[in-house]
């Protein structure tokens, strides 16, 4: 069984800050704007270092997608900044006439997506967003899984043409993918080979399904470990490669299981080769405070989680 190393627990939006800071020495056509939360977003270096490229909207966030999509009809390529609750539920509208309708080619980049947000709660927390954004005609919806995978996914979407929501969280979370990976979009990524189940996994979620996959090793189930980085659209080939291999699935995300990773595979699979499913996601709730530790056990969002699914949808496959 393949082994992975946490290389040193980092959060992910630091991975978008970095990938920022490479941008803006790289591309000139790369805008950020922000609103509000540059420090939360780090985004500050790229303010530093490029002062005229870089707009602080305030507390303004549905001007700030205006501000978005004009930006891009000069050639500009604008990366916006806030949190993932605020940059979906709070300016769905101005998001769907004003990027998606028309094409624009405006990155969304949201932090604190999910309950790993913590202390501030169900009001600032969103478990919804993946469902909104992957609804939306022609918007590519991405959500990487540690720092390195979003420092590469920030720096390959400035290159792809069209509109990007990419999600990332707050909390420092294990570093296990390469440094140097080139991120593709669309392309899922096999971390583990097994034979028993297949365990697709998406954001904070995959190191859970490594962990997992781990122990069920240790008590003789082989479990396929899938990261899933890029919900929109789908790798639907890894997909039913793997499952018609094991003959059953696991989908393991940060966020409700109405909406998420987990709906899309199940589309995939009832059209395509029918198999026993099981979802480790939220329960169609809000969130609430606490830590994200405390949050993630709470509402089923862990390794054992995951175990749990693996050995129910296996006795459903039998």
């Amino acid at each position: 069984m393949k082994k992975y190393i946490d290389s040193g627990q980092k959060d992910t939006r630091s991975g978008f800050g970095d990938g920022l800071t490479e941008l803006g020495k790289t591309n000139e056509n790369v805008v950020a704007l922000c609103a509000d939360l540059t420090g939360s977003l780090k985004m500050d270096d790229f303010k530093k270092n490029h002062p005229d490229r870089f707009f602080q909207v305030g507390i303004a966030e549905a001007n700030m997608m205006g501000m978005a999509a004009g930006l891009t009809i000069g050639g500009k390529i604008p990366f916006t900044g806030t949190f993932a609750n605020f940059s979906t539920g709070r300016v769905y509208d101005q998001i769907r006439q004003s990027i998606a309708y028309s094409g624009k080619n405006v990155k969304i980049c949201a932090s604190h997506a999910g309950l790993t947000l913590g202390e501030d709660g169900a009001t600032h927390q969103i478990l919804e967003d993946i469902g909104l954004m992957k609804m939306l005609p022609g918007m590519t919806v991405i959500n990487p899984c540690d720092y390195n995978q979003t420092k590469a996914a920030t720096i390959a979407i400035a290159d792809y043409e069209g509109p990007v929501y990419l999600r990332f969280g707050r909390p420092k979370v294990p570093n296990f993918t390469p440094e140097d990976q080139v991120f593709q979009i669309g392309k899922a990524v096999h971390l583990q080979e097994g034979t028993d189940v297949t365990i697709i996994a998406t954001g904070h979620l995959v190191w859970k399904a490594l962990q997992a996959a781990e122990n069920l090793h240790n008590a003789g189930i082989s479990a396929e470990v899938i990261n899933i980085h890029t919900i929109k659209p789908l790798d639907n080939t890894a997909i039913l490669d793997s499952v018609k291999k094991t003959k059953c699935v696991v989908t393991a995300e940060e966020h409700n299981y109405l909406g998420g990773l987990g709906e899309s595979v199940a589309r995939l699979l009832t059209t395509h080769y029918p198999v026993p499913q099981e979802f480790v996601a939220t329960n169609d709730t809000f969130g609430e405070s606490g830590t994200p530790d405390e949050l993630m056990e709470k509402y089923g969002l862990n390794e054992s989680a995951i175990e749990n699914a693996v050995h129910k949808v296996i006795a459903r496959k039998k």
